[in-house]
């Protein structure tokens, strides 16, 4: 299980699938400065601590979007990551639900807000109206 604290501080337990494990463990053994913190991620920069604020997240994104060379994105911020990872999961067929469980949303309204429909793939499932349509 994996505890996430969100927004106004609430703390949510979620599970914790085999792949997203496999790449927490290779960071700790390979990347992770060797400290004695509670906290998985931490500045890389001594002293080592836990962010300060979430913000910092954003601006490591951000940092990340410019030296990627990707001018224009739709947000710079942590945002984006919580975009990415609505789409990826309704893509692989997860349910507004789940994705909202998932970004630990109040409401599902917020998901869709976050889980931009997806034009394409709505294209290749949908089914034709049913009887004929008057010219």
């Amino acid at each position: 299980m994996l505890r996430l604290s969100g927004k106004a501080r609430r703390q949510v337990r979620l599970p914790l699938p085999q792949d997203v494990g496999d790449a927490l463990l290779a960071y700790i053994e390979q990347e992770r400065p060797h400290v004695h913190q509670e906290a998985v991620f931490l500045s890389m920069i001594a002293p080592y601590r836990p962010f300060a604020q979430s913000s910092h997240v954003s601006t490591i994104v951000a940092l990340a979007l410019k030296r990627a060379g990707i001018s224009d994105p739709p947000s710079t911020g942590a945002c984006l990551l919580r975009h990415s990872a609505a789409t990826s999961m309704l893509r692989s067929g997860a349910t507004l639900e789940a994705v909202g469980t998932v970004l630990r949303h109040r409401s599902l309204d917020m998901t869709a807000h976050y889980a931009k429909v997806d034009v394409a793939m709505l294209e290749q499932v949908a089914q034709p109206w049913p009887g004929e349509l008057p010219c």
